[in-house]
């Protein structure tokens, strides 16, 4: 089902103060950059209840980092932030226009969001402590969740997918030879996600190279490698040195972790490219179209060039000719 998101931008500025919202939802989310935070203190959407985003980069460690918070009149706690908090540039928070979200209300979000980012894995959690799951009548936690599918359309919507995994888990991943079905999949933050299986679905690709397994998944954003892949333990001349730079990193942040004789990818990693995950896990420069492959052999190349011809069939019944 498709959604509907408005935008308004109040000076006509896509890098300012965005006021987002979804058709029929009673949420909202404001967008502000730390330079504009003055201004937010105008808008009467964050004089509420709510809960909020800070979002950066951290110093350390070069990664986008992420501070989520509640409070019960949002502007103020973000105000403490302004000298408390260094790292971030931006701030997301989202408030009820219906004014119906209590304390208890946004401790839950503040709680599951946590909970959330840190499974999604993209973002550096900055939070010192994972805030504890209040108890909420059932009704109101049912609630809880319907707007916390909503924050996290509308915050990947406004740039930020701190929320967002990076694929759906397979139900059924008990081995890395089985390939999961595409029927039944698994997000951490919606529980079971029913996929109606289509040929341009979910696919899952293998590589094996050099003595190692890996498998992968063809996302909009890139190709996934899949936690408990294997890698090379040997980076050789022939890899580029951005792939050879991005490998080194990979290995220091302990993405890349030795096991045994080889390397082991510890959490979904997101590439570019086919070739550049082929390439940094392989640890040699290497063509990922033709050697990423299905489990019935068919390369990544070949693959993309099947779906791309299945677009081009007329999806129409030709009409018959001749008078009946």
């Amino acid at each position: 089902m498709g959604k509907t998101i408005k935008i308004y931008l109040p000076d006509e500025s896509v890098a300012g103060i965005r006021h987002a919202e979804i058709a029929n939802w009673s949420g909202q989310a404001l967008a502000c950059p730390r330079s504009r935070f003055q201004e937010l203190r105008e808008w009467p959407e964050v004089q509420r209840p709510g809960v909020y985003f800070l979002l950066g980069v951290d110093d350390a460690t070069g990664s986008d980092a992420v501070y989520i918070g509640e409070a019960e009149v949002v502007i103020d706690r973000l105000a403490s932030h302004v000298t408390g908090k260094d790292f971030w540039t931006e701030v997301v928070a989202f408030t009820s226009k219906d004014e119906n979200l209590t304390k208890a209300h946004v401790r839950y979000l503040e709680s599951r969001l946590v909970e959330i980012a840190k499974q999604a894995g993209r973002y550096q959690v900055t939070n010192f402590a994972s805030p504890q799951l209040p108890s909420l009548p059932r009704s109101d936690r049912d609630a809880m969740e319907e707007f916390l599918g909503a924050a996290k359309m509308l915050l990947g919507a406004l740039g930020h997918k701190v929320l967002e995994n990076l694929v759906l888990r397979p139900k059924r991943s008990n081995s890395l030879d089985q390939t999961p079905a595409v029927e039944s999949l698994v997000d951490a933050n919606i529980g079971s996600v029913a996929v109606e299986q289509k040929p341009y679905g979910p696919a899952v690709f293998h590589l094996r190279v050099a003595g190692i397994h890996a498998r992968s998944m063809r996302t909009d954003e890139g190709m996934v490698v899949l936690e408990g892949s294997d890698a090379n333990a040997t980076t050789y001349k022939s890899l580029t040195s951005s792939m050879a730079a991005l490998r080194q990193v990979l290995i220091e942040s302990g993405t890349l972790a030795v096991s045994k004789a080889k390397l082991r990818v510890t959490r979904d990693h997101l590439f570019k490219s086919p070739s550049q995950a082929a390439g940094i896990l392989a640890g040699y420069s290497i063509n990922g179209r033709e050697c990423w492959k299905l489990e019935d052999g068919t390369t990544y190349a070949q693959f993309e060039t099947q779906q791309s011809n299945l677009l081009l069939e007329d999806p129409a019944p030709k009409e018959r000719s001749g008078t009946a």
